[in-house]
């Protein structure tokens, strides 16, 4: 399944990837060499939790490399008449304007803004243009959006 994300996000993927293989190894590596050193390694809590850590480590760092590998670069999208991935766009909701951005699952952060193209709030959005009035069901009841503006 392919992984929709912006150029930053990519980065940042790849950063934390850099970061896991060359240095959060080389420190994982030191403290599994510190608790050998301790003796017993049946009853050793250091070396168990260094071990632990390294198996976490390393699920992290095939999950990012499969993510970048599947990556799909999905560019801002500006000035377009309609919400799709890629779109910042500022809608009124009981009275408030909020700004919303449609991004992939793995940038998504609801409450910076950020949302999913495969939640159901982002995709109650996408393919509505400004001045349309979208009802979206939470568990408190509906919300209604008018998208006001589309960066």
């Amino acid at each position: 399944m392919p992984t929709y994300i912006s150029a930053e996000g990519l980065q940042q993927l790849m950063d934390e990837l850099q970061t896991r293989k060359m240095i959060t190894r080389r420190e994982i590596a030191d403290k599994i060499g510190a608790a050998k050193e301790l003796g017993d390694l049946s009853e050793n809590f250091e070396y168990t939790d260094a071990k632990e850590q390294q198996g976490t480590n390393e699920v992290r760092i095939a999950n990012l490399e499969s993510m970048i590998k599947d990556s799909i670069v999905v560019q801002q999208q500006s000035g377009g008449e309609m919400v799709e991935l890629g779109t910042t766009f500022v809608v009124e909701v009981s009275g408030l304007k909020r700004t919303f951005s449609i991004v992939g699952r793995n940038e998504a952060s609801p409450l910076t803004g950020k949302i999913s193209n495969e939640s159901p709030l982002g995709q109650a959005f996408i393919g509505h243009s400004i001045g349309e009035t979208i009802s979206v069901a939470v568990p408190s009841g509906t919300m209604v959006y008018k998208i006001m503006s589309i960066a």
